[in-house]
C-alpha cells in the first residue's frame, strides 16, 4: 500500500520528527539512527517544524546533517515542514511572516533536501487566510518549494482554501482519542476535494505507546505535563481507553501502537473516507520500526474498537484554553 503526494510516492504510515529535537535532549547519533530506520522501514513522508528546537537545532537543521550523511534518502523522501510561527510560538502568517519563515527553512536545510511541502502551523487570525497561503504559492510558482499543505483547519476553511489553491494535504490531531473529524464532516470534505489528511499524535502522544500509567511517567520538563489531558483526573478517566485497547492489543499480539495506528488507515478504507497518513514519531529506532507495522484488523477488531469508542468521551482538552483559540475550530 503506498500513496502519492506532489508526484511522489510515500508509504502508508510517515514518521513525526519533533521529538527528536524539541526538548533538546537526544543525543545526535540517535537522531540520525531513528531517521535512517523511518525511512528504511517505508515510512518516507517527514514531518518537521521551524520551531521544533532551536534555530540551529531544530527540524531543518537536524536533515540537513542527515542528507550530508545520506544524501542518497534526499529524493526518496516527501518532506513537509511546518512554520510561520513567531520565536514567541504565536502564530505569524502574515507575508513578511511567512516570507522569513520559508526562507530560513530553506537556508537551514541546504542545498541537498527539499522542502516538499510548506504549512503554516496555525490560521493567524490577524491576517486574511489567502494572504497566507498566496505568499505560499508565490514559492511554489517559482520552483522553491513543492506545494501548500494546511494544518488545524475547519471544513469551511479549507473548502475556501482548496477552491483558490492546490491543497496537497491537511494536517490535523487525529486518533483514538480524537475522533471528531471523522463525524463532524472535515473528513468527508478532505475526501471529496482529494486531500490526504496527515494525522499528527496518532498515538495521542504517547499515550497509546503504552509506557504512561500515571502522571508520574512524565519527564520533570515534559511539555505534556501542561496538557489537559495528562493531568489528575483527566489521566485517570484517559488510561481507560487505553487499558482497553491494550487488552486488544495483547489477544492479537501486537502493541497498543499498533493498533491505534492501524486503526487509522482502516478509517481511510471505509467509503467516503480520505488517504489518511499517521505520523508517529520516537527517537527509538525498535519503537520506529514497531510503529511502521502494518497489521491486519478484522472486521470483528475493527467494531470491538467502535464499542469502545461509543462508550468513551476524552477528558480534557488537547491544549491548554489560549492555545486552543489558536485552533480554526
Amino acid at each position: 500500500m503506498s500513496h502519492t503526494i506532489l508526484g511522489k510516492k510515500v508509504g502508508p504510515i510517515g514518521y513525526g520528527l519533533m521529538g527528536l529535537t524539541l526538548s533538546g535532549s537526544v543525543p545526535e547519533e540517535k537522531q540520525i539512527a531513528a531517521i535512517k530506520t523511518a525511512i528504511d522501514s517505508g515510512c518516507n513522508y517527514l514531518n518537521g517544524g521551524e520551531f521544533y528546537g532551536p534555530p540551529n537545532a531544530n527540524s531543518l537543521a537536524l536533515l540537513r546533517k542527515y542528507f550530508e550523511k545520506y544524501p542518497e534518502d534526499a529524493e526518496k523522501v516527501v518532506l513537509n515542514v511546518k512554520g510561520a510561527m513567531s520565536p514567541q510560538r504565536a502564530p505569524d502568517a502574515s507575508k513578511e511572516g511567512v516570507i522569513r519563515s520559508i526562507d530560513n527553512c530553506l537556508n537551514t536545510l541546504g542545498p541537498v533536501g527539499r522542502i516538499d511541502q510548506f504549512e503554516p502551523a496555525r490560521k493567524d487570525k490577524n491576517v486574511p487566510y489567502e494572504e497566507t497561503l498566496e505568499t505560499i504559492d508565490s514559492y511554489v510558482k517559482s520552483g522553491k518549494i513543492g506545494g501548500i499543505s494546511v494544518s488545524e483547519l475547519g471544513t469551511e476553511t479549507l473548502r475556501k482554501a482548496a477552491s483558490q489553491f492546490n491543497i496537497t494535504s491537511l494536517e490535523i490531531e487525529l486518533s483514538l482519542f480524537r475522533t471528531e473529524p471523522i463525524t463532524n464532516g472535515l473528513l468527508a470534505a478532505c475526501a471529496e476535494l482529494n486531500i490526504p489528511v496527515i494525522a499528527y499524535s496518532p498515538l495521542c502522544r504517547g499515550f497509546l505507546g503504552g509506557q504512561l500509567k500515571s502522571p508520574d511517567d512524565l519527564p520533570e520538563n515534559d511539555f505534556r505535563r501542561m496538557l489537559p489531558r495528562y493531568q489528575g483526573e483527566n489521566f485517570k478517566k484517559n488510561i481507560e481507553l487505553v487499558n482497553k485497547v491494550e487488552a486488544l492489543a495483547k489477544k492479537k499480539g501486537c502493541t497498543t501502537g499498533q493498533i491505534a495506528i492501524n486503526w487509522l488507515l482502516s478509517i481511510s478504507k471505509r467509503p467516503g473516507m480520505p488517504v489518511i497518513i499517521p505520523i508517529p514519531g520516537s527517537s527509538n529506532p525498535e519503537r520506529v520500526k514497531e510503529n511502521a507495522t502494518i497489521i491486519d484488523l478484522s472486521p470483528a477488531d475493527i467494531a470491538e474498537i467502535d464499542a469502545i469508542l461509543e462508550t468513551f468521551v476524552t477528558a480534557g482538552d488537547r491544549y491548554p484554553k489560549m492555545l486552543m483559540g489558536d485552533l480554526d475550530l
